[in-house]
């Protein structure tokens, strides 16, 4: 519920309090929706349900589509048209479905063949649609990025990307407030990306869950906005529904002129607002660091050494670094230096902007005149967006990287998942600028490194993990300063291209037009694409992986589809297929568990990682219908909901002993009538607890949609008293009235 008036607020609460519509006795809220960003991966699904629905989009002024994930990075100089120059078929329908969707439903549109197509979290703060005191989503996780701007910004997965583009607005619980102060002053090489592996591992892969983190300090502060970024980044890597950080004169003067920007008042954290939970972390306490293991949380200064299982206290504990140690190759207490690696890959939402490859570039720079890349090591620097392409261009920082040996490629998603050409094959180490370094996420059987820019292109010239410290200090000051001088352009220079408006639709259906004129029947079951779920009895497989992934659950090569079954090949297909080729002994090729309907893991931390709806698909898809686990990422536990499946959170030793009777091949029946779950064994059933909201429509099989749109009138209503207080969000930049960011404003309830 809303903050009492005089209570002193977060700005989290404030964006918050300002975007609810309405809101239920159990506090489920109806939030509006600002600004939307949409990609090729995670909307033909939504496009289509619109279709089948007879759906307009319904506000395609706040709306920004790119293609990103698939795209080659190779260079487009003989570029002609999409279908022509992306090879791999998947890819291709993935792209030529966005650009056909965007035609059909009137949407702005950078495509291939303009120059600001890029990475979607890149672009979207780079053309000024990212604004502080807004709320932005995509389907995405790492939408967290724009948080970096005081924006409330998260990722959702592709039924929500549907409920957004038909209704402007998501039915979301409030999140707890956490903070993470970081004050001091940061070591020599150190930067952004290691303060915020350093907190992940501080707090763990789910530290933040349930929450929105807000990153605060001194050091965060006096970080620029391209550094902020890549913090807000990777706060959903901590578990967190978003990362924030309190918009300032830094976050403004990033701002002015940007072609989408308007002007605005901006606030921070109340004093005194209370925080949930609150983290401090001393600067002097971070170096340069790496991670060592397949999940973020596995972190250890690049001076440190590979962890012992046999110092790990806790079993689990142990088991989970044993486990990691055989994917990865590593022995344990191997001094992270002496890491050989094979590949390096500049790049990814986290850390691609310009001011990423200048840092990259110095320490090739330091390096002297006849610095290259080590022999045997293939390092890529990829653009986050055809601007940054430009003006790194502009500024020299390709040549410095070419007479390296370094591949300059142009913008995209590239190695950081691996759903284009740029991947690595099994046994590769790879430095990575990245984020996510879970198993095979840049390719089958690669081995990731999560490092800064700096530490990256460090790695690229030693063919090892390198302490960037080495590449400092005053000689490396000197060879820089008698190496090649650069010239600094500013991004405005390049920032010329006028944002058109919104194209008119070119295939309106006539069920569209009538969905847009109606208003829908009371009741939703009619329009419902849910079954209903109320008891659900069969075989339970039992699972005993910690932070179980989206990328283990469903590995990235199978997200090329545009419909939302067909992957029960692809649930946890790199533990059911082995190198060979052949089938593996995992539990899901046994029988009886080849016809599992339950899935028990035992761990915490299910379906961390990406907001991707391909997960639950593909636990539907193969017949799974509940997942119990001790914890769920916040993410996928709607998404599961989203499908028509149950999520059910029993405490660990509940999950214990449901796993030690699925080893046995004994049945469960999970009630959500009752909320119970019940044992053939004859031991005590366990109780459980549901969202309410949540249990009524999968009870009656409800659809989300159809039942936001039965609140259309107080939409509108919300919507006439935000054109009111925001002008500019409903599309004045796209009519090139560029407002100057510092003009003075009366102050209104939505300002910060």
């Amino acid at each position: 519920m809303p903050a009492p008036v005089n209570q002193p607020k977060t700005l989290y609460d404030k964006i918050w309090d300002d975007h609810v519509i309405d809101i239920d006795k159990d506090g489920l809220a109806l939030i509006y929706i600002d600004r939307h960003l949409v990609h090729e991966v995670t909307s033909p699904q939504a496009f289509e349900g619109l279709r089948t629905a007879g759906r307009p989009v319904r506000r395609p002024d706040c709306t920004l589509a790119t293609v990103d994930h698939n795209i080659p990075t190779a260079s487009r100089k003989n570029f002609t048209t999409v279908e022509d120059f992306v090879v791999q078929p998947d890819s291709r329908a993935q792209c030529t479905s966005l650009e056909d969707n965007v035609k059909a439903f009137g949407l702005t549109y950078f495509g291939m063949t303009d120059r600001r197509q890029g990475i979607v979290h890149v672009i979207g703060p780079e053309e000024g649609f990212t604004l502080p005191g807004i709320t932005c989503v995509c389907g995405d996780s790492h939408t967290s990025t724009h948080g970096a701007f005081g924006s409330l910004a998260f990722g959702i997965g592709t039924s929500e990307v549907e409920h957004v583009l038909a209704t402007q607005t998501l039915l979301q619980k409030k999140a707890k407030n956490m903070r993470v102060t970081v004050d001091g002053t940061l070591n020599e090489g150190v930067t952004s990306k290691d303060v915020v592996l350093h907190i992940i591992g501080t707090i763990g892969t789910a530290g933040g869950t349930g929450c929105v983190i807000e990153f605060a300090g001194s050091v965060v502060r006096s970080f620029s906005m391209e550094a902020r970024m890549s913090m807000c980044n990777m706060s959903i890597e901590g578990g967190a529904r978003a990362g924030m950080i309190a918009p300032d004169e830094i976050t403004f003067n990033y701002l002015r002129n940007r072609p989408l920007a308007p002007k605005g008042e901006y606030g921070t954290t109340d004093d005194g607002a209370k925080f949930d939970i609150e983290v401090n972390i001393h600067g002097e306490d971070i170096i340069p660091t790496v991670t060592w293991g397949t999940s973020p949380q596995d972190v250890v200064p690049i001076t440190g050494k590979v962890p012992d299982p046999a110092a790990a206290s806790d079993a689990s504990k142990k088991a989970a670094i044993e486990r990691a140690l055989k994917y990865m190759g590593l022995e344990p207490n191997t001094p992270m230096e002496e890491v050989k690696i094979d590949k390096v890959f500049i790049g990814s939402c986290t850390n691609s902007r310009i001011e990423d490859l200048r840092s990259a570039a110095r320490i090739v720079l330091a390096a002297g005149p006849d610095a290259h890349i080590s022999q045997g090591v293939y390092a890529m620097v990829v653009p986050g967006s055809g601007l940054i392409k430009q003006q790194a261009e502009a500024e020299g920082l390709d040549t410095v990287f070419k007479r390296a040996g370094f591949d300059w490629r142009e913008a995209g998603c590239s190695m950081c998942l691996g759903m284009n050409e740029d991947q690595l094959t099994p046994g590769e180490r790879c430095a990575s600028t990245s984020n996510r370094n879970f198993e095979g996420r840049q390719g089958p059987g690669g081995r990731t490194h999560l490092v800064s820019p700096a530490m990256a292109a460090a790695a690229a010239l030693t063919g090892k993990l390198t302490d960037v410290r080495k590449f400092l200090g005053a000689d490396a000051e000197a060879k820089i300063a008698a190496g090649p001088k650069l010239k600094l352009a500013n991004a405005s220079e390049f920032l010329t291209d006028p944002v058109l408006p919104p194209p008119e639709p070119i295939q309106v259906s006539a069920a569209a037009a009538a969905a847009a004129a109606e208003k829908p029947l009371p009741g939703a079951e009619s329009s419902s694409k849910v079954a209903k779920f109320t008891v659900l009895k069969g075989i339970a497989a039992p699972l005993h992986i910690e932070n179980c992934d989206t990328d283990m659950i469903t590995p990235a090569r199978f997200l090329k589809v545009l419909t939302r079954t067909g992957l029960k090949i692809a649930l946890f297909a790199n533990l059911r297929v082995g190198p060979d080729g052949q089938p593996t002994d995992f539990i899901l090729n046994r029988a009886p568990y080849t016809q599992a309907k339950i899935l028990v893991c035992d761990k915490p931390n299910f379906g961390c990682g990406s907001s991707r709806e391909h997960a639950p698909w593909a636990l539907k898809d193969f017949g799974i219908m509940c997942v119990i686990a001790p914890s769920f990422a916040d993410i996928f536990k709607n998404n599961t909901f989203q499908n028509g499946m149950l999520p059910v959170a029993l405490p660990a030793e509940a999950c214990v002993a449901l796993a030690a009777e699925a080893e046995q091949g004994l049945e469960l029946e999970v009630d959500l009538e009752k909320l119970e779950v019940r044992r053939a064994s004859g031991q005590p059933s366990f109780s459980f607890e549901v969202d309410p909201f949540r249990r009524h429509c999968l009870l009656n099989g409800l659809d989300d949609i159809a039942l936001t749109l039965q609140k259309d009138a107080v939409i509108e209503e919300f919507e006439v008293r935000r054109s009111e207080a925001w002008p500019w969000l409903d599309g004045f930049g796209y009519k090139g009235r560029r407002i100057p960011v510092a003009a003075p404003k009366k102050a209104n309830k939505m300002d910060w």
